[in-house]
């Protein structure tokens, strides 16, 4: 669980613009998207078998959506401990291909009464391409 920023000097320590430390994710491997298909539930074909995932006209097997934002959740419990997320939300913008390199980035854009800060966080590829994208709300 991630060490809360503010555990000793209060809200006041978030600041406005301030940068998430970056999760750098292992290049996606095939191995990986097995893992995850099991430990989810979420066995789509397209994800595994780079067969069905031909016949659907695409090159290759592609990671799942929701693993993409889960490395963006592990971003967030780097940061803070994971009761202090409120809500995340996050849309999905181009597929993740096997042996792309992830970079999980995350900025403060706003804080809210009710001690609450708001926090874009967004993956992004080694070519710099946007797979995913989102908000999160953090109790603070």
């Amino acid at each position: 669980m991630g060490k809360s920023p503010f555990s000793c000097s209060g809200p006041d320590a978030i600041q406005l613009g301030q940068q998430l430390p970056p999760l750098e994710v292992p290049a996606i491997t095939r191995t990986a998207l097995a893992v995850y298909a099991g430990a989810s539930g979420d066995h789509n074909p397209n994800h595994i078998d780079i067969d069905a995932a031909r016949a659907a006209g695409h090159e290759d097997v592609f990671a799942h959506g929701m693993l993409v934002m889960a490395y963006l959740g592990r971003l967030l419990t780097n940061w803070v401990p994971q009761e202090r997320i409120m809500q995340f939300d996050v849309r999905f913008m181009n597929i993740t291909h096997v042996r792309d390199r992830l970079v999980c980035t995350g900025e403060v854009v706003e804080k809210r009464s009710g001690n609450i800060v708001v926090v874009d966080v967004q993956a992004r590829d080694q070519d710099g391409d946007l797979k995913v994208f989102g908000k999160a709300w953090i109790a603070v």
